[in-house]
């Protein structure tokens, strides 16, 4: 897990390292392919982003990075509200394209799918 800053080199297709274009500094990622680090980065699709809004991101993370993620392939995206203590939760479906969130607050906890054994109880996120 990388906090920000933390650069995401995040390819489009077949591109190359040096030819993308996508760089991209979310609030967390998850990475399990450390083959894939760079310095202080990482080159690929990582299995999980967080992003963590504010009132100035909100375009950024619920439009433009989401669009950004679905299309490269990152399995789940969440996207934390603070202000609401709200939680969406994004996964890729089969056909590649995010489905309609499952939506979480403050008194739910929420089961990471990517490490099953991982439960995350968001009273003691939003309790900051």
């Amino acid at each position: 897990m990388f906090p920000a800053p933390f650069d995401l080199r995040l390819p489009e297709k077949d591109e190359e390292d040096e030819d993308v274009v996508n760089v991209l500094q979310p609030d967390i990622v998850v990475v399990c392919d450390s083959s894939r680090l760079r310095g202080t980065g990482f080159y690929g699709v990582p299995e999980l982003i967080i992003e963590i809004v504010s009132p100035s991101s909100i375009k950024m993370d619920k439009l433009i990075k989401f669009n950004l993620y679905e299309k490269a392939g990152v399995k789940e995206y969440w996207i934390v509200e603070p202000e609401g203590k709200l939680v969406s939760v994004f996964t890729l479906g089969d056909n590649g394209w995010y489905g309609r969130p499952e939506l979480y607050s403050e008194d739910d906890s929420i089961k990471v799918s990517i490490f099953p054994d991982l439960t995350i109880n968001l009273k003691s996120v939003f309790s900051f």
